[in-house]
């Protein structure tokens, strides 16, 4: 309970009740209003600084979280722009939205758009800039055509491979702040990294080692992916995740990376493809282990809320990861399933492709970390980390001879 103190309520009450004392009765009322307005201002604190904590613990989407706003909202709306476009990942987005506006009591509300409802996916971050779009949730990937350390704040071949360890990386290393700065600069506001689920790699053609991809046509979302697969003689092509399945139907290409199993199989690619290739046991995919999605708003929106409301969609944010994450890992469960009843085969890498794509991908690393210095400061901050007792991902006679332009 709160420790509001106001006038004491009893002693009012017994002014009013003598009907002789009609001329008390002013006192009593004040007294009891005084005391609700204090609690309503109690509450309304409380929420807007802890609601979001407990939305995050209950889930985003769910009916019982916590009401934040004040009775008379503002009723601001943004038109947020997914990079989704269709299937499980897309539903579990506008469901978040839909929550938002009674979350806030009606201060904000989200009205949702799928992959290119608006514009298309390359045009995100124009849109939020111009203000075509309020808000977005791209693969974060697609930043680095603007922003070159971007291909740091999503996972990269071999790099840093569990959601928790971006996790680290963004809330204990410093490297929320690092990138928004990064997007400050061009006029965005970077609220925070969504995980949803590793890549995997569909083909028409089994994929059973590295050697396999040599002169597979092949689509990958560019940057330092794509030449890590070039470096093992595929022949790359970027597309838009709303045109793998036409590409891969038309022959256009015969391989293609995306997003998890639950999402692909949604979007109809055991149709188009006979086999997934996959890493080792317990390691899903080794170019993107962890492909990070965010939260990202025009400046202009940004700074329009309040502090309380800025407060509010950065916690509902993380809680947005959290639930995006885990309904996607339960939706992968059901499609295996579908796709072993389909006649799709599971192929894996070995340990021995491990070292081999590890040799290719260390100097592409460097390169990608030495185009300008907030790449390298922020690869530094994750290959310091890899190369710590937390976890030895990279061991010195790795990157020997290797060196960074800090």
């Amino acid at each position: 309970m709160s420790n509001i103190k106001g006038p004491d309520i009893r002693d009012a009450r017994k002014q009013a009740a003598h009907p002789e004392a009609a001329d008390r009765t002013t006192p009593f009322r004040e007294a009891v209003e005084g005391v609700v307005t204090a609690r309503r201002q109690f509450l309304k604190n409380s929420v807007l600084a802890a609601g979001g904590i407990v939305g995050g613990l209950a889930g985003a989407a769910s009916l019982g979280a916590p009401y934040v706003g004040t009775a008379k909202a503002a009723g601001t709306t943004w038109k947020i722009q997914t990079s989704w476009p269709g299937g499980v990942g897309l539903q579990i987005f506008k469901d978040w939205c839909a929550t938002i506006e009674e979350k806030t009591g009606g201060e904000l509300a989200f009205q949702p758009f799928g992959a290119n409802d608006v514009v298309g996916d390359f045009q995100l971050f124009d849109a939020v800039k111009n203000g075509v779009l309020e808000a977005v949730n791209p693969f974060t990937i697609y930043v680095q055509g603007i922003i070159p350390a971007g291909v740091f704040l999503t996972s990269y071949p071999l790099g840093l491979r569990n959601p928790h360890e971006f996790d680290t990386f963004y809330y204990g290393l410093g490297g929320l702040e690092m990138a928004r700065e990064l997007y400050a600069a061009q006029g965005m506001y970077f609220v925070g990294p969504v995980h949803h689920d590793a890549n995997i790699i569909h083909s028409k053609v089994p994929i059973r080692s590295v050697d396999d991809f040599r002169g597979r046509k092949m689509r990958l979302p560019g940057g330092m992916v794509a030449e890590v697969f070039q470096g093992l003689g595929a022949k790359t092509t970027v597309l838009p995740g709303s045109e793998i399945f036409p590409a891969l139907e038309k022959g256009t290409i015969d391989v293609a990376d995306y997003t998890g199993p639950a999402v692909n199989y949604a979007l109809g690619f055991s149709q188009v493809t006979k086999y997934i290739s996959m890493g080792p046991p317990g390691f899903m995919s080794l170019y993107q282990p962890v492909d990070i999605m965010d939260i990202t708003v025009g400046m202009n929106a940004w700074n329009a809320l309040s502090p309380q409301m800025k407060q509010f969609v950065e916690l509902e944010t993380r809680s947005y990861s959290l639930e995006h994450h885990a309904k996607i890992q339960k939706a992968n469960q059901e499609a295996w399933k579908k796709f072993e009843a389909d006649g799709t085969e599971v192929t894996r890498l070995t340990q021995d492709d491990v070292a081999l794509m590890t040799e290719v991908a260390v100097p592409i690393w460097y390169k990608y970390a030495n185009r300008d210095k907030p790449s390298a400061r922020i690869f530094k901050t994750q290959l310091d980390y890899m190369m710590s007792g937390s976890l030895g991902y990279v061991t010195p006679d790795i990157v020997e001879g290797m060196e960074l332009d800090l």
